[in-house]
């Protein structure tokens, strides 16, 4: 055994390891079968120089045993099994001796040949195909194994966003690679306090059956992974984000209501969509531009159509008066003979599929941004929908039969290790976002970043990465699994996580109203399978828009879009209508609540927080919250019942007759009132509640207080009247209300204010601290404090 300040080094099972204290809460190990790599570059894990951590090593009895005040790994120097203890000694977590076994690491191109291009259009874009391209070895490395004795009733989550709706990975294969509607994390957590984050940035597959648990990792140099001993939820986050780095703060507007559908066609549009939303009183805070702003044919142009998008920069300037802001669709490939594209190719900065950029290289992003900055952000575009940022997934997405899990894996995984280095073959989106985001901070910090991304990995949150979960098909039980995949994706450590409120897809056989240009394609496809072929013509639709769009108001991102169909509020009927009425309602409650929701946007920075939690966040000795899938906490007050049933409509707008009541369990240890009603209830129970069209369930946690804000239509906006702090009182209690600029990066340096609000539940008294801090244009601002009774 060596031991250093820094860290422990033996050998055990013809395996090398390296034991590292990180903090008194993480320690990190290093297997290889060769020399250890510590300074190995990592894409994932944030450059730091973490402070010196007291620590203890001893060999003991064929064991070396490594301690800190928090954690305790005691490694079998025969076996290489390691026993993760708490530092009491009660344990954790045992793993078998980790496997590596060598594999070539094969890159294709086309050597000297000139390319043969297949060049295909798929409903997820075009894409290029490349028949010539040859293997060749370019080095050695290894196949690695994570071994893993959970014990008996432990449930394990997070492995970042998949499309199964798998809550606890128990007893469950999961293939983790990038794709449409898969946006794998290499990070687990536990019901019993600890998580585990890998620093690999290959594919990998997580197994467990009644033979062997396991994280299988496709392409590794060694075995590198983190223990966090954080004990719950919320300690574990901040170990995670401590690692691979701060989530940064989104512009004030993107916590407001996001327009979008596939897709608007003209500036013109856009600006009229705005103008519609502020004549009607609804609130809004911003309109998305969809795929093919660029000339016909020029797929994937940074490039603005001037027969379409010609007054854009006059455009957004309108939009900008009305207080509103913009997004855009870009995308990572391009076409043959655009001006993007040859500039790329002339650089040799595409990939070998020829029609994707090199995100890997910075140069290549460099000159992505420089494209993005002249054709898009120079015309006015506030921010960016990544789009396929995969940016494989052709291979799949076709046929009328959805393929085997394994064979899907194998295709779309195969694909990225065509075209990329396969160690790094889940990390195209995150080198993407690494570049927007550093690129347009050099560029001005007078606009903060916003990354709408369709995939993403670990550590995107400090490139202010907003993943979205994907084409999805409407149907009620798709609503129920992306409520389950956003609950994992934020026990992954990843704050920001939204998704297309509606579903992308609506139809189902009536090929005929198809969007994405396939009306005229009349093969069926597995992934086109909504449940509503006449979309807002039919009230079934409309009635599964509704509960979405109620569930997606609490979201990071509040955010409507699809296809085949309209997703803007008059589509769903007039004002005075059941759909219009309950849209319009729950969109001037995000509103309502925005001092609350941009308190939290500013803890999720200063204090490593997430918004959208599981129950196991907060209530983690309750065994029966355990086990819902289809409630959340949104933020440390509101409890979020989403119904995920029709109560008024089947498809065709057929007539349901049943009650209009929903089942919810309140977590126990606290009390709970019913937001609309203030009734109070005891937790630790399943109570049954009114739920009308416009009313999905919300409870409010005792010893709970919400600032809140009347008549607002945009998320800046300052409010006619005073702030409201609504107390739920039963509990003492404390909330920190956050406000800064908005929308630059002077908070960085101190340019933000807080206000802490403090309740004691025994003497019924509120108390407001006084402001601390300040930021420019900070206006006074006044509260009325309201106790519930």
């Amino acid at each position: 055994m060596v031991k250093t300040d820094r860290y422990v080094q033996f050998e055990a099972g013809k395996l090398t390891y390296r034991v590292v204290p990180v903090t008194e809460g993480i320690i990190r190990v290093i297997v290889s079968g060769k020399e250890i790599k510590e300074a190995q570059d990592s894409l994932i894990i944030e450059k730091k120089e973490y402070p010196e951590v007291d620590f203890s090593a001893e060999e003991n009895a064929g064991s070396i045993i490594v301690k800190t005040v928090k954690v305790c790994a005691e490694i079998n120097t025969a076996s290489g099994d390691i026993i993760w203890n708490h530092a009491d000694g009660s344990k954790w977590l045992s793993q078998k001796k980790p496997e590596l076994t060598e594999t070539d690491v094969i890159h294709y191109n086309t050597g000297d040949e000139e390319p043969i291009i297949n060049r295909v259009k798929t409903v997820d874009g075009e894409r290029n195909f490349i028949q010539n391209l040859k293997a060749e070895k370019v080095r050695t490395a290894y196949r690695g194994k994570l071994f893993f004795t959970w014990k008996e009733d432990e449930e394990i989550h997070g492995l970042g966003q998949a499309e199964e709706g798998i809550y606890n990975y128990r007893g469950h294969c999961q293939y983790l690679y990038q794709h449409n509607m898969r946006i794998p994390m290499p990070v687990l957590v536990s019901t019993e306090g600890y998580g585990i984050l890998v620093d690999c940035c290959s594919l990998m597959t997580f197994n467990d059956d009644l033979k062997d648990s396991y994280l299988f990792l496709d392409t590794v140099d060694q075995i590198d992974y983190y223990f966090m001993g954080g004990h719950t939820m919320d300690e574990i986050i901040h170990d995670y984000r401590y690692l691979t780095g701060k989530a940064q703060m989104l512009p004030k507007w993107a916590y407001g209501y996001v327009q979008s559908k596939e897709q608007y066609y003209t500036a013109k549009e856009l600006l009229e969509i705005v103008r519609h939303y502020r004549e009607i009183g609804v609130p809004l805070d911003c309109v998305v531009q969809d795929w093919n702003t660029w000339n016909p044919g020029n797929w994937g142009e940074k490039i603005l159509d001037q027969k379409r998008y010609g007054d854009m920069k006059e455009c957004a300037e309108e939009i900008h008066k009305l207080n509103a802001h913009t997004m855009v669709s870009v995308w990572p490939n391009m076409n043959a003979g655009g001006k993007n594209h040859t500039e790329f190719f002339k650089t040799g900065h595409l990939l070998y599929d020829y029609a994707t950029y090199d995100a890997f290289n910075e140069e290549a992003r460099e000159m992505y941004w420089k494209q993005a900055q002249e054709g898009l952000f120079e015309q006015g575009f506030d921010s960016w929908w990544c789009d396929s940022t995969e940016p494989f997934s052709g291979p799949d997405w076709g046929g009328a039969v959805k393929r085997e899990p394994w064979e899907r894996y194998e295709l779309v995984g195969g694909e990225h290790k065509k075209y990329l280095d396969p160690a790094v073959a889940n990390a195209f989106a995150l080198m993407h976002a690494k570049g927007i985001y550093e690129n347009q901070r050099k560029t001005t910090e007078e606009k903060r970043v916003l990354n709408l991304t369709r995939s993403g990995y670990a550590s995107g949150q400090k490139y202010s990465a907003m993943l979205w979960s994907g084409d999805t098909c409407a149907s009620w039980d798709n609503l129920k699994t992306q409520i389950v995949e956003g609950l994992n994706m934020g026990l992954s450590g990843y704050p920001y996580w939204t998704l297309d409120i509606g579903a992308f897809f609506t139809v189902a056989d009536k090929w005929q109203n198809r969007g994405c240009g396939c009306n005229t394609d009349p093969e069926p496809k597995w992934f086109w399978q909504g449940k509503y072929n006449e979309g807002v013509k039919d009230k079934g639709y409309c009635e599964l828009y509704t509960r979405w769009l109620e569930m997606g108001t609490f979201l990071p991102m509040f955010r409507s879009h699809g296809t085949d169909t309209p997703r803007e509020i008059w589509n769903f009927g007039e004002k005075g209508t059941m759909f219009y009425d309950a849209i319009e309602k729950f969109i001037k409650l995000r509103y309502h609540l925005m001092p609350y929701i941009y308190s939290l946007a500013g803890a999720v920075h200063f204090n490593d927080y997430t918004i959208m939690r599981s129950l196991l966040f907060d209530f983690p000795e309750d065994k029966e919250a355990r086990k819902v899938e289809n409630e959340f906490m949104f933020g440390p007050s509101l409890l979020i019942c989403a119904v995920t049933e029709p109560m008024y409509y089947g498809s065709e707008s057929t007539e349901l007759h049943r009650e209009k009541i929903w089942k919810c369990y309140l977590p126990a240890g606290t009390k709970w009132y019913d937001y609309w009603t203030n009734k109070e209830y005891e937790g630790g129970q399943y109570v049954t509640v009114d739920a009308p069209i416009d009313q999905m369930p919300i409870f409010v946690k005792a010893g709970s207080i919400l600032p809140v804000a009347e008549g607002l239509v945009y998320a800046s906006q300052k409010p006619e009247e005073p702030v409201k702090l609504v107390v739920y009182p039963g509990e003492d209690c404390k909330f920190t209300i956050y406000e800064d600029e908005g929308n630059n990066y002077n908070f960085e340096n101190g340019a933000y204010a807080t206000t802490e609000l403090i309740w004691d539940d025994k003497t019924g008294t509120l108390t407001v601290g006084g402001r601390q801090g300040s930021y420019p244009g900070m206006e006074e601002v006044s509260y009325v404090t309201e106790v519930v009774k």
